[in-house]
């Protein structure tokens, strides 16, 4: 049984691989982050300003319900299929801050604070926001059940992919 630091550092380092795997567009590692039922979603901003409560019914900046999406994305991106990759992903930098950690059975609610700039075609663009995950253990580590990131400056004067965010 972990104690509350060494779950907190687990979980530290975890979301610490998926950022590097993400800048070093190590895609597979990234990939294998993920459960294969994993959710993937990152909600839109409505009228009231208020994120998108169904990404079935209404609209998302991303959204996929499996891993599957996010290993279509992959594929257009390693074969020059997707717009937001043209030429070829552009530099990232992802830094994320622990916030919450709470254990519901064995699963961890976790919750972080993010940024991610981005360097491409002598552009610089910041995404910031915050994440909640769903973390199931997974041998030493954890696996991502589900991911929710909430990108607070949403008007994107460029194609917004996982990557970036």
């Amino acid at each position: 049984m972990m104690t509350n630091m060494d779950e907190w550092a687990s979980v530290s380092r975890f979301l610490g691989l998926e950022a590097l795997y993400l800048d070093t567009k190590n895609w597979d590692a990234w990939i294998n982050l993920y459960a294969e039922d994993a959710e993937y979603w990152v909600p839109a901003w409505d009228d009231d300003d208020k994120p998108t409560s169904d990404p079935q019914r209404e609209i998302s900046l991303i959204y996929y319900p499996n891993r599957g999406g996010l290993e279509d994305r992959v594929f257009r991106i390693r074969t020059g299929r997707s717009s937001s990759a043209s030429n070829a992903p552009a530099r990232t930098s992802h830094i994320a801050q622990l916030l919450q950690i709470e254990t519901q059975g064995d699963r961890l609610h976790v919750r972080t604070n993010w940024t991610v700039n981005s360097y491409k075609e002598d552009t610089t663009i910041t995404y910031y926001g915050w994440a909640e995950y769903e973390l199931t253990p997974h041998g030493d580590s954890w696996r991502i059940a589900r991911r929710k990131a909430y990108v607070l400056n949403d008007i994107a004067n460029t194609v917004l992919d996982f990557y970036m965010i």
